[in-house]
């Protein structure tokens, strides 16, 4: 009997190995640890179970679940799309789809695959192509990375990749959702988006392309309107700028492996210096850092090293992004370059400079004292408020207390003023759009985001205590009575039932809901810390009667509830026998008292 293609991916692909490709795992016992990347969080709530190929966030989300959940949760995809990219990993053959069943994201997965086939051949194989392609050459960029990251070209005319899409099945309105062509504005025919072009194949964290990044090489000479040199892709279903960092999907695993992430401005410059031996490497494309991309960049590394021109005086999108980076609490080294330059010509001219550059980077603190010292006056009132209208939004932002501490005091030493001084006018100082600081503060932060719609009950909480203790102590089910199952909530007493009748496994036969709720037990379980001196049965004891004493009281406020409507309904015979319900709960409310 042959396995499905998901048991088949389940058999090969080890859950350690699938989420530690998207997040940074500690091993902890027999299971790993992470800061979940659903929520935000301080301390870190989500486990991975080799063992049970499970994973669960204890935290704020409450979120768990196999590798297809894990896949499409961090992807942001359908279950589909999860089993194409685990089945890619996996090295598992799909069976072929018909056209008609395949859903709007993939048929964008594969124009947009399709379309760099056509780029990469375009810039092999024709005339204009191969000129781009010596460019490149020239620019520094080898044959290896120009394969690597599947550089293109978009040949100057207007329906090229279009009617190339076209044979291949596809519709012209799927080219336009994909960003790759454009409706006419005279009511014609659609036209492509890309002309004249080197392209620059976007990815995900999976390296599936996802949209395009444009830089002219041979202006129209038709055209009279001035050409933009880079144009990208617009935001589509798969593309959103502000979630994606350029080389992200290549840079993932060394930036973990070196614990830090260099940060560009442009492809050019993320594949250079990644050809340089630098592949911990990720291009901002020319936006400033949003918190989506630092959300998703603090799953490798609390550590960025900026290759940006920065502008510490002026309010330049570069800056508005360090500065949040700051506010997540990231540790941020600047790498100086020479005026002019960028990280690509350096390599370019000699990559064990750029290699020196990135060994002297400065620490935020150093660049911004130094480059507002060589800006402004310390010695004047009007240099030394210039000099604080720069630093002062900047220390308020240090989620830290003990490093902006640090700043204050190297401040006042600087400007020749008291700390008392600088805490004054810190107090006054206000935060351009503090809201987006707040919202998405990770570790480091003052606020934690958390969802109420999965807050648990005391009630739950106990359940799940109460049944994590028995797996972890299996003497201590003897403790529970066929009269105290009563007490607990349907689901929890079929699991208690479950485990008295056939041990503590999951069995076949279990409903999925329950398997849902046991697969983080297990895991809480394995990782529950026990203090010296604890005793199992002491703690199980009493928070059995915990339990019990909050059902009680839940009972006996229904029944007076119910008292009361037959009271106003003159119904003596169920009030008498409410009141008798009502008696027998009260006297074992009061012997749990007193036990």
């Amino acid at each position: 009997m042959s396995t499905s293609p998901i048991e088949e991916i389940k058999n090969r692909l080890d859950i350690v190995d699938v989420i530690g490709s998207y997040i940074k795992l500690q091993k902890v016992g027999a299971n790993y640890r992470a800061r979940c990347p659903f929520h935000s969080e301080k301390k870190p709530s989500f486990f991975v179970s080799p063992a049970r190929q499970i994973w669960h966030c204890f935290g704020a989300c409450s979120e768990g679940g196999d590798i297809f959940k894990f896949v499409m949760k961090i992807e942001g995809v359908e279950f589909g799309d999860a089993l194409k990219i685990l089945a890619q990993k996996a090295g598992v053959e799909l069976k072929k789809e018909r056209p008609e069943l395949k859903t709007a994201r993939r048929r964008l997965y594969e124009i947009c695959e399709l379309a760099t086939l056509f780029f990469e051949k375009q810039l092999e194989e024709s005339s204009t192509g191969k000129k781009a392609k010596e460019y490149l050459l020239s620019r520094g960029i080898n044959e290896e990375s120009i394969k690597k990251w599947r550089l293109g070209y978009a040949p100057e005319s207007w329906r090229g990749l279009s009617d190339f899409l076209v044979s291949r099945g596809y519709r012209r309105e799927e080219i336009i959702r994909a960003g790759l062509a454009l409706k006419s504005e005279k009511g014609g025919d659609s036209y492509d988006r890309f002309r004249g072009r080197i392209i620059f194949p976007i990815f995900n964290l999976a390296s599936q392309v996802i949209g395009f990044g444009g830089r002219i090489f041979e202006k129209s000479a038709d055209s009279k309107n001035e050409v933009a040199k880079y144009i990208n892709s617009p935001a589509t279903l798969l593309y959103d700028k502000s979630r994606i960092l350029y080389g992200l999907n290549n840079a993932g695993l060394e930036a973990r492996k070196k614990d830090a992430c260099i940060l560009v401005e442009g492809y050019v410059d993320a594949i250079m210096v990644s050809q340089a031996g630098f592949k911990n490497v990720v291009a901002t494309s020319g936006t400033a850092l949003t918190p989506h991309q630092l959300k998703i960049l603090k799953r490798y590394t609390d550590n960025l090293l900026t290759a940006f021109d920065m502008d510490v005086a002026g309010s330049s999108a570069t800056k508005r992004g360090i500065d949040l980076a700051q506010s997540f609490g990231f540790n941020i080294k600047v790498i100086t370059m020479p005026k002019d330059s960028d990280p690509a010509d350096i390599v370019a001219k000699d990559p064990e400079v750029w290699k020196g550059l990135v060994e002297k980077a400065k620490t935020i603190h150093d660049f911004y004292f130094e480059l507002v010292l060589s800006k402004f006056d310390k010695n004047t009132i009007e240099g030394k408020k210039k000099i604080s209208q720069v630093l002062l939004p900047v220390i308020k932002r240090i989620p830290n207390k003990i490093e902006q501490n640090c700043w204050i005091q190297d401040l006042a030493q600087v400007l020749g003023v008291r700390e008392e001084d600088i805490l004054e006018e810190l107090q006054k100082t206000k935060i351009e759009n503090p809201e987006i600081y707040i919202e998405e503060k990770t570790n480091g932060g003052d606020k934690e985001i958390t969802n109420p719609l999965n807050k648990k009950s005391r009630k739950e909480l106990l359940e799940e205590y109460l049944v994590s203790l028995t797996i972890k102590f299996p003497k201590t089910l003897e403790l529970i009575s066929k009269e105290d199952l009563s007490f607990f909530s349907s689901r929890f007493s079929t699991i208690i039932n479950h485990f008295k009748n056939k041990g503590f496994v999951i069995s076949p036969d279990l409903p999925e809901e329950l398997v849902q709720t046991l697969n983080p037990l297990f895991i809480k379980a394995e990782i529950m810390e026990i203090e010296p001196g604890f005793k199992e049965e002491v703690e199980f004891k009493q928070c059995l009667k915990e339990l019990k004493a909050m059902e009680v009281k839940n009972r006996l406020d229904k029944i007076a509830k119910k008292i009361k409507e037959a009271e106003r309904e003159k119904n003596f015979d169920e009030i008498k026998k409410l009141t008798e319900q009502f008696n027998t709960y009260s006297k074992l409310r009061s012997k749990l008292e007193t036990a």
